[in-house]
């Protein structure tokens, strides 16, 4: 319906609308220029960057491949060396450590054994102290015993003496 109603249709003036939409898309629209012109980099781009990854990627097995091959087995063979190596010493170090361990256990034990018979010797010097002085406290109770009783008789003589005398 619109054909009919619309005044270009079947006339002269659609071949100049035609034409004018052709100059329209050339002069102003772009976008199959800038699709094309997009495309070109993102090939260019791509090519040029895989190349580079392509020669990253060579190097980096080359590398790898020179570790596994070479330098991977001279570590191994040089960190089995050090570690018998090194293993020897600990085992050194570790047997004297135990002698040491051994020593210091016999010395501390004989320093307790010391300590031991010092305090047994000295519980019996105390121990015959102390007998001493209870013979000795003995002795001194005893004599001041037989004192008191001299005194008593001799206190009891001079009282009878006295009494002598208090007669006259």
């Amino acid at each position: 319906d619109r054909r009919r109603d619309s005044p270009a249709a079947g006339s002269p003036i659609q071949p100049i609308i035609k034409d004018v939409g052709e100059v329209y898309s050339r002069l102003l629209d772009h976008r199959p220029v800038i699709q094309g012109e997009i495309r070109y980099f993102v090939k260019e781009f791509e090519e040029k960057r895989g190349l580079r990854e392509l020669r990253v990627l060579e190097n980096l097995k080359n590398t790898i491949f020179e570790t596994n091959e070479r330098v991977l087995p001279k570590c191994e063979q040089a960190m089995q060396d050090n570690l018998s190596e090194t293993f020897k010493r600990l085992q050194a170090a570790n047997t004297m450590i135990h002698r040491l361990q051994e020593r210091e256990y016999e010395v501390r034990k004989l320093q307790a054994d010391k300590v031991m018979a010092r305090e047994e010797k000295c519980i019996a010097h105390w121990e015959e102290f102390m007998k001493e002085q209870q013979n000795k406290r003995a002795e001194v109770d005893e004599e001041h015993r037989k004192a008191m009783e001299r005194l008593k008789e001799q206190y009891s003589e001079m009282e009878k003496e006295l009494a002598k005398y208090v007669s006259f």
